[in-house]
């Protein structure tokens, strides 16, 4: 009856940790790069990709912005959540829902050039980390450092994306 038990319970942890890899690398969009050309690298654009698809998908059916954010919020926990047990690892490059995320949270109630340029800055922004609060947001702890810094990058593209359709563009 034990060993029956711990049988099962390995098979639900090894379930488990197979949901987390999946969700945390975008339903597998994070694990493409390292079949393709045998590194991480571009995994975080995959997942940003995803959520311009989503987006796309959003204008497309012409729903309410709050789709959107409703989206947003669902990837940033669903981020926060699969990234936890591989938190230990720091930041795995095959990680790609906190860069969907972010980049759901830049496209909030956007549309046109304000959206593209939106999705644009909050990709190249966490990319390159230069503007301010994003390298601070990553030091964070654990998965929420793993999905903050994305989230900020996704709140300046947000900004951005605003202030041009603020500007009527």
């Amino acid at each position: 009856m034990l060993g029956e038990r711990s049988r099962v319970a390995g098979k639900l942890t090894a379930t488990l940790d197979w949901v987390h890899r999946l969700i945390a690398s975008t339903f597998g969009l994070g694990l493409i790069p390292q079949r393709l050309w045998g590194s991480h690298n571009g995994a975080g654009t995959f997942g940003a990709a995803f959520a311009w698809a989503l987006g796309g998908l959003f204008l497309l059916i012409d729903v309410e912005w709050w789709w959107v954010a409703a989206a947003a919020i669902i990837a940033t926990a669903a981020a926060v959540w699969s990234a936890r047990p591989f938190a230990h690892l720091g930041d795995p490059g095959w990680i790609c829902m906190d860069e969907t995320a972010g980049s759901l949270l830049a496209l909030i109630g956007l549309a046109g050039w304000p959206w593209l340029i939106a999705a644009l800055v909050a990709r190249t922004a966490d990319i390159w980390k230069v503007l301010p609060g994003i390298r601070r947001a990553e030091g964070l702890h654990g998965e929420i450092g793993i999905t903050a810094d994305d989230l900020v990058a996704g709140l300046y593209g947000l900004a951005i994306g605003w202030a041009l359709k603020a500007a009527g563009l």
